[in-house]
C-alpha cells in the first residue's frame, strides 16, 4: 500500500494560504482539513468559505471535530473528496446512519478515534467506511506530542483484515513518521512540521526520506 504524505492546513499561514498550497502542492498526496467547532473541541479553526476559496488539484480530506457531523458535512462536501467524523459520537445506530448520510452526498466516509477510544467502536462499522483516522494526539490543538501507545490500534487493524487506507495525525515528524508507517499507517498527516519549517518543501522530502 503507497504511503501517502497530507499537510494539514490548520499550521499554515492563512495570509497567504494559497501561496503555502502552491509550494508544496506538487510535493505532497493530499491536503488535510481540520474543522473545529469549539463545542466537541475547545477551539474554533475555519469553515466552508475558506475551504471554498482552496485552489488545488490534490484531493482533499476534512476531518470534522464537530458534534453534528452530519448537518455540516454537507457545506463541505462540495470541495472534498473524504468526509471523517468521531466515532466516540454516536451509539451504533447512529453510527451506521450518520455514515450513510455523508455518503449520500457523495464523498467517502471515514471515521476518527480519539487516543482514549477504542478500536471496537469502529468494529460493526468497519465494511462501511473507507477510511480510519488514528489521532496520535487529542483533537483540538495543533503542535501536540506524538503518542506511540495509539500505534497498537493500528496493528489491530491490520491484523484482523482492514486494507483501506489508515490515516495517522498529530506530532507526525520525520522522527515518529517511521513508528507510524511501522504499525501499518498509510496516509501521515503533518502539520506544524511542514508550515512551521523554514523551508516546507525540504521538510516534506525529509518526511518521505524517513520513511
Amino acid at each position: 500500500m503507497k504511503n501517502n504524505l497530507s499537510p494539514s492546513i490548520l499550521s499554515a499561514d492563512f495570509g497567504k494560504l494559497n501561496e503555502e498550497i502552491r509550494k508544496i502542492e506538487k510535493h505532497s498526496d493530499s491536503l488535510h482539513l481540520d474543522i473545529m467547532d469549539g463545542h466537541f473541541v475547545p477551539n474554533i479553526s475555519y469553515g466552508s468559505p475558506i475551504v471554498k476559496d482552496i485552489k488545488t488539484k490534490l484531493p482533499m480530506d476534512c476531518h470534522l471535530m464537530i458534534t453534528d457531523p452530519l448537518k455540516y458535512a454537507k457545506d463541505f462536501a462540495p470541495y472534498v473528496n473524504r468526509i471523517f467524523f468521531h466515532a466516540e459520537l454516536f451509539d451504533r445506530r447512529r453510527l451506521r446512519s450518520t455514515i450513510n448520510g455523508i455518503k449520500k452526498l457523495g464523498v467517502e466516509c471515514g471515521l476518527a478515534l480519539n487516543p482514549d477510544k477504542s478500536i471496537d467502536i469502529i468494529r460493526p462499522v468497519l465494511k462501511d467506511i473507507d477510511a480510519v483516522l488514528i489521532m496520535s494526539v487529542y483533537a483540538g490543538f495543533g503542535g501536540q506530542k506524538f503518542m506511540p501507545e495509539v500505534l497498537g490500534k493500528i496493528h489491530v487493524l491490520r491484523a484482523i483484515g482492514f486494507r483501506k487506507d489508515i490515516l495517522i495525525d498529530g506530532g507526525i515528524n520525520k522522527e515518529t513518521i517511521f513508528e507510524a508507517a511501522s504499525a501499518g499507517a498509510n496516509v501521515f498527516i503533518a502539520g506544524s512540521a511542514i508550515f512551521s519549517a523554514r523551508d516546507s518543501v525540504k521538510a516534506i522530502k525529509e518526511l518521505r526520506d524517513a520513511l
